[in-house]
């Protein structure tokens, strides 16, 4: 079995020291560095250590030698295109994210920004946490098995206000959603 605990690491813009400083119990780098090399085993209880530091499900951070994942073999900068000095495996964001359910929201006719065939993939969110999610698009359940979605611009209370994308769309306000879902991946076909 392969690990790759340095490529979720790296997409999570981390370093050896901050991994093993978000370990339960703090561990060194050096430590994490044999882990990431298999200079150490990865058992099942540093799997679920490096796991929870990472915010990632353990069974994410090995992979079967069967399997060909998809690469990251070139960046875009400014000057262009490079390629990587080592190839990694691009890790979906849905496997990076941390905590609450993941939703999709399937978008069937354009709308602000989003198009027609679009897949808006969402995590839900306690209401508590709305004001950290002011100005991101949000998915919000009404009565009646009704949603309302738009951009998040106002908090009051138990209040939400709710800005459907598009022109001419009036204010939506909600009391009291059981839950919110944070827009956190658009897929789309080109």
């Amino acid at each position: 079995m392969i690990n790759r605990i340095r490529d979720i690491r790296k997409q999570k813009g981390m370093t050896l020291a901050e991994v093993a400083a978000s370990c339960e119990p703090p561990t060194t780098a050096q430590t994490i560095g044999r882990l990431e090399t298999g200079m150490r085993n990865l058992s099942l209880a540093w799997m679920n250590r490096i796991g929870a530091a990472l915010g990632v499900d353990p069974e994410t951070l090995v992979k079967g030698e069967d399997n060909a994942p998809a690469r990251i073999v070139a960046r875009l900068t400014h000057s262009g295109a490079e390629g990587l000095s080592a190839p990694r495996d691009a890790i979906l964001p849905t496997e990076l994210g941390e905590g609450g359910t993941l939703l999709c929201l399937s978008i069937e006719a354009s709308q602000g920004e989003y198009r027609s065939g679009d897949q808006l993939w969402m995590r839900q969110t306690p209401p508590e946490s709305a004001a950290a999610l002011v100005n991101r698009d949000v998915l919000a359940p009404r009565s009646g098995g009704r949603f309302a979605f738009g951009r998040l611009i106002d908090r009051q209370g138990t209040r939400v206000g709710l800005l459907p994308p598009g022109i001419g769309h009036r204010q939506i306000v909600i009391d009291n959603p059981a839950w919110l879902a944070v827009a956190e991946m658009l897929v789309r076909r080109l």
